[in-house]
Parts: structure tokens; C-alpha cells; sequence
């Protein structure tokens, strides 16, 4: 009895340990936390009698269109880990072009990596700021994966993601808020993406700011109510704005299908990842999108498809799951989803382009 004591005792110290070795290297944000906004002197305000053009695009890390990575397949069979150096720096340089070339206010990504082993620890933020030329004197960024070493076979290393806006325009404060995360033992916990809002406020002249939010919803929570709870949590955060009486653009990659849109539609490696649940639904029914569900559901809606699978069993746009909603004091001038050239060969989505007036209707 007394060795069986000792050892349990050795088990559970060993258990412990590893408890806090996991915590000290992880990340743990607050629920809402202010993050640094850096912004060059002079940046200018934005007069309220302009239009805007709001680029989101979720960049899959600058990795490019040749890999088939082990998440991309049903089974996490995908060959690949990451893309090589020259992979990156040529994505890099498409992603900027593209930019360059559409010239839009404020670009949102998501998927940009800072400190991974699979991107050879690189600040990708740092590495395509200047091949924008001096065009965005503003930015800021709030990760939502961190961690300084990941036990997963196709990982090994440390991770690092984040979202990032970059802004022609004075931006006056920035926060991060932190969505529900699936449920998962302590240790995965730990590990696991924590999935976030980035809210910036953008300096507009005789007005009050407008709000710019990015996200990325959860990729990877079937069988949980995941999606609901992000999904209603972004319900109490545009609520709040709206009382505040506040206008605001949520662009971002949300992992979810429209409403309507059925399951049946998709290749069954592609379906394996959706409910028929319709998480997104409360977003349209309250809130303006840059396209109806008409034209998601309707003859044309692949062209408002967002995603590319890298899985080559499907290897093409086939779904809607990037959203552009703004407040009702906005109105939409434009919007389209780009799908030629370098838009299609750098990521596994492709960019939304959203050109709205700050005039009152």
C-alpha cells in the first residue's frame, strides 16, 4: 500500500508539473484587453463625407496554393507541415500586389503568423508592411494562438497567429476580446486556439469613430455548441455598438455556411466540418450583409464563394464562409469577393472587398 502511495504521489507530481510547464508557455489573455496600436505621427483622420473600401482575407499564413497541409483532409492525412521560405516570400509579394493594385482603406487578415516553427519564426506582419509601400501608417494586431512549444506530432514547436488591420487612417484605440472556446481537457486547453474579436477605432472628423472588427471564428468544434456560443457573443458585442449608436464594419472568416446552404452541396471531405445547424443565422436576421442570402443561395452564388480547399479531392472555390456585415448607418456602395490572378493563387480564401458611405442614408 505504501508503494503504491509513493508512486501515485510521484504521478501526480509529474501531472503537475507539466500542468504549469504548459501554463508558463501558453497564452492567456483577458476577456477584453487593450492592445498596442502603432500609428505614425500625422496619420490622418477620415472625413465623414468619404467612401470607404474594407479588404478582409484570411492569407493561410502567406503559404501560398501548392500544399495540401494535414489539416486540410478530413483524416489530418495532408502531407504537408508548412510552407517552404520561398513559398512565403513569393505569397508575400502576391498578397501585397493585390492590395496595391485594389488600394483599399483597411485591410483585415487573418492567419498571419508571428513565432511559428512552420514559418520560421517570422513576424509576417513585419515581413509585408513594406512591400505596401508607406500607404497604411497604422496597425494593429492581437493574436489567438500563442504558445512556446506544441506537443501535436505535425506541430512540434511553438505557434503564433494573429489577426491584423492595418489602416490609411488615424486609428484611435484597439482591444482584443476573447470568444468562447470549445470545451477540452486542461492540458489542450492550454494549447488550443483561443479565438478573438479585434476591435479598432478609427478617427473620423465631426463624428465618432467608426469601428473596425476582425475575426476568425472556430475551425475545428464539431459535436459542441462552439459555434453558437461565438456566434452569440458577437450578438451582445454589435448590440452594445448599436446603443452606443456607433457605426461599425465585422469582416472576417467565420467557418460557417449560410444559411440555406445545404451540406449536400459540398463534397463530403468538405461537409464533414459544418452542422445543419445554421449558427450564423442571428447575424442576418438582425444585421446587414454585404450580400444577401438570395445571392448566397441563389444562380450566382459561386460568385460569392470564399474558400479554395487545399484538399486535392475538391481544389476549388465550392462554398461561402467569409462575411462582411455593417451597422445600419452605413451604406453599401460596392462589394465582391476577388477571384482571378494572384487573389486566387495566394491563400486558401479569397479577399472581400466592401465599399460603404459614412453618410446617413
Amino acid at each position: 500500500m505504501k508503494l503504491f502511495k509513493r508512486i501515485l504521489l510521484v504521478l501526480l507530481s509529474v501531472f503537475a508539473l507539466l500542468l504549469l510547464l504548459v501554463y508558463f508557455s501558453t497564452f492567456h489573455p483577458s476577456d477584453l484587453e487593450s492592445v498596442q496600436v502603432k500609428c505614425e505621427e500625422g496619420a490622418p483622420s477620415l472625413e465623414s463625407s468619404e467612401q470607404i473600401k474594407v479588404f478582409s482575407w484570411n492569407v493561410q499564413y502567406f503559404a501560398g496554393r501548392n500544399r495540401v497541409f494535414w489539416y486540410d483532409v478530413p483524416n489530418e492525412t495532408g502531407p504537408d507541415t508548412g510552407p517552404s521560405r520561398e513559398e512565403i516570400e513569393s505569397t508575400l509579394k502576391k498578397v501585397a500586389n493585390v492590395i496595391l493594385e485594389r488600394d483599399p482603406d483597411f485591410v483585415l487578415f487573418q492567419e498571419v503568423d508571428d513565432g511559428a516553427k512552420k514559418t520560421y519564426s517570422e513576424n509576417q506582419s513585419e515581413r509585408i508592411l513594406p512591400l505596401l509601400s508607406d500607404k497604411y501608417p497604422c496597425q494593429t494586431e492581437a493574436f489567438y494562438w500563442k504558445a512556446g512549444f506544441v506537443p501535436h506530432p505535425k506541430i512540434m514547436g511553438p505557434v503564433g497567429m494573429k489577426l491584423t488591420i492595418f489602416s490609411k487612417y488615424k486609428i484611435l484605440s484597439a482591444s482584443r476580446h476573447q470568444l468562447p472556446t470549445p470545451p477540452a481537457d486542461p492540458i489542450t486547453k492550454q494549447l488550443q486556439l483561443k479565438r478573438a474579436i479585434l476591435e479598432a477605432s478609427i478617427d473620423v472628423k465631426d463624428k465618432q469613430p467608426l469601428v473596425l472588427l476582425n475575426t476568425h471564428l472556430d475551425a475545428f468544434s464539431m459535436g459542441t455548441d462552439t459555434m453558437q456560443r461565438q456566434v452569440a457573443f458577437i450578438e451582445n458585442l454589435l448590440e452594445k455598438l448599436d446603443s452606443e449608436k456607433s457605426e461599425w464594419v465585422l469582416a472576417g472568416d467565420f467557418n460557417l455556411l449560410p444559411p440555406g446552404f445545404s451540406r449536400k452541396h459540398l463534397h463530403p471531405n468538405g461537409a464533414y466540418y459544418y452542422s445543419d445547424d445554421e449558427e450564423i443565422s442571428p447575424l442576418f436576421k438582425k444585421w446587414n450583409s454585404t450580400v444577401s442570402l438570395e445571392e448566397l443561395n441563389g444562380p450566382n452564388q459561386e460568385k460569392f464563394y470564399t474558400h479554395v480547399p487545399n484538399d486535392p479531392q475538391i481544389a476549388k472555390p465550392d462554398r461561402t464562409i467569409d462575411y462582411m456585415f455593417y451597422s445600419k448607418g452605413l451604406t453599401k456602395k460596392e462589394y465582391k469577393v476577388l477571384k482571378e490572378g494572384e487573389a486566387l493563387e495566394s491563400s486558401d480564401h479569397l479577399p472581400l472587398e466592401g465599399t460603404f458611405s459614412l453618410e446617413s442614408r
